[in-house]
């Protein structure tokens, strides 16, 4: 591309000016170009052709070459000032570095990432941008990065960077990522999101502040068989919290370092390995929380009684009412049904304080269904009506 460019200069040249001594100064410059295209070297870095590598080492510099020659295949910028990368930063003079499959970015106090930053390098395989200290990541920072294999994010994330990456780890542009490394960056929870849109194969999440996992992650999780996660040296909870990512690492094999996960709270199981762990200890419906779950049932009991004792205080009258008729229609029917009559007669009798009193008469009983007395005379019942 760049000896086409030249010869259609040359031939313009040619054709704008017929003086000898100017068509050849600029004939033996394009030349002078040309050898170079291919052989171009950013100050203060060193190339080496053979091995198709590039570095550029504690040099201080703050923006990214833009000469990089076209052959470079592993790029390192290390131990730098580069705080912004810009959208489409790595180009050599425009062109887009095909042939760079590895790039190393660590250590260069990198703070922001635009759009696009990687956008012309399509077949980067291995990105590296640990050590840096991340405040923005553009949602489209990654776009165009569609060979990307491994993405290491090791110690460079703060809080607000964290939030942000869910959102560009979801592009496109990754689906053939298969290693992502986020150790030592802070991190608190997992976005299940990040996992659907791509089918990772190894996570590394050691050395963070992981307290439990949820259990739509560990969902996640199990439904990639493929994927491995390493989860040591994170302060887990071991409690009923941690009941998902317990049953996981004891029932699969997907976490390699699960014998060496420890717990950090609480107080009484701190220091010990996960895997040793009982696991009525990690269990929602362990004893304790049933007993107060049956405190809670007992009070809804009593304020279920309260209201009763409150409904039938309101209705006592009519309760009342409701109990006496019930009495003297089951006194009418028991005397019916008990008493049978031997006898009949007719005596006298008065009134007396308005109380009935027979006289000769162990006691009696007035039947309100016939308006009768039935009387009990020492060894005969005698049915009377009052005169």
């Amino acid at each position: 591309m760049e000896r086409l460019k030249i010869r259609k200069i040359c031939y313009d040249a040619f054709h704008i000016s017929k003086q000898p001594r100017f068509f050849l100064t600029l004939i033996m410059s394009m030349l002078l170009l040309l050898a170079n295209a291919d052989n171009l070297c950013p100050f203060s870095c060193a190339c080496f052709e053979n091995t198709e590598t590039v570095t550029c080492l504690n040099v201080n510099m703050e923006d990214v070459p833009s000469d990089f020659p076209l052959w470079v295949q592993t790029l390192t910028v290390s131990g730098n000032n580069i705080t912004t990368l810009i959208g489409n930063a790595f180009t050599t003079n425009g062109t887009s570095l095909e042939l760079l499959s590895t790039l190393s970015l660590s250590d260069n106090n990198i703070q922001n990432i635009e759009a696009s930053a990687f956008e012309r390098l399509p077949n980067l395989k291995a990105l590296d941008l640990s050590k840096n200290h991340l405040t923005y990541i553009s949602s489209d920072a990654f776009r165009g990065l569609r060979e990307l294999r491994n993405l290491s994010l090791n110690s460079c994330l703060t809080k607000s960077a964290v939030i942000q990456l869910s959102s560009a780890l979801a592009s496109d542009s990754l689906g053939k990522l298969k290693r992502l490394e986020l150790s030592a960056n802070h991190i608190k929870s997992i976005p299940p999101l990040i996992f659907d849109s791509f089918n990772l194969e190894v996570l590394i999440l050691t050395n963070n502040s992981i307290q439990s996992v949820e259990r739509e992650v560990v969902n996640k999780w199990l439904e990639n068989k493929k994927m491995h996660v390493y989860l040591e040296f994170n302060p887990f909870v071991c409690d009923c919290t941690l009941e998902s990512l317990y049953l996981w690492v004891k029932n699969s094999s997907q976490c390699p370092d699960a014998s060496r996960l420890r717990c950090s709270e609480p107080e009484s199981v701190k220091g010990t390995l996960v895997m040793r762990l009982k696991k009525e200890e990690v269990d929602c419906r362990n004893p304790d929380l049933e007993t107060v779950s049956y405190v809670f049932l007992g009070i809804v009991l009593a304020l279920i009684g309260v209201i009763f004792l409150m409904v039938l205080y309101l209705n006592r009258e009519g309760i009342k009412r409701w109990l006496n008729n019930i009495r003297e229609a089951c006194r009418d029917q028991m005397e019916v049904y008990h008493y049978s009559l031997s006898a009949s007669g007719t005596i006298e009798c008065e009134i007396l304080n308005g109380a009935v009193s027979f006289s000769g008469l162990d006691y009696c009983i007035y039947r309100t269904v016939n308006v009768t007395w039935c009387c009990w005379n020492s060894h005969v019942w005698i049915e009377f009506k009052m005169k």
